[in-house]
């Protein structure tokens, strides 16, 4: 079970980054509630990270999560904020997502 509050916790990682990207695009009341989404997100997602290592252990859950964020956000930077994509950064997230498989294979 807490390997699931930990992905959760992971996809709000991409959330509050998300947030912080619209808010940059944003002005006036819509940045506002940008940042606000951003703030809960992200004590969603640290929260969430917190009960998830009362069971697991630290490193490998905060790599996971991190990675999970990472991996997330590249993709919303690419699908949403039409950043590049190239060989190389397509290849570096294959390898970072290969990297979280094997800490969850070998994590007790």
């Amino acid at each position: 079970m807490n390997w699931i509050i930990l992905i959760v916790a992971g996809l709000f990682e991409v959330a509050f980054a998300f947030c912080l990207g619209k808010a940059k695009e944003a002005t006036g009341t819509d940045m506002y509630l940008w940042y606000a989404g951003f703030l809960i997100a992200l004590a969603i997602s640290m929260g969430l990270l917190v009960k998830a290592t009362q069971t697991l252990p630290i490193g490998t859950a905060y790599a996971v999560w991190t990675g999970i964020g990472a991996v997330g956000t590249v993709l919303i930077g690419i699908l949403v904020f039409k950043e590049p994509t190239t060989f190389l950064r397509l290849l570096f997230i294959t390898t970072l997502v290969i990297s979280i498989i094997g800490l969850k294979m070998v994590s007790h």
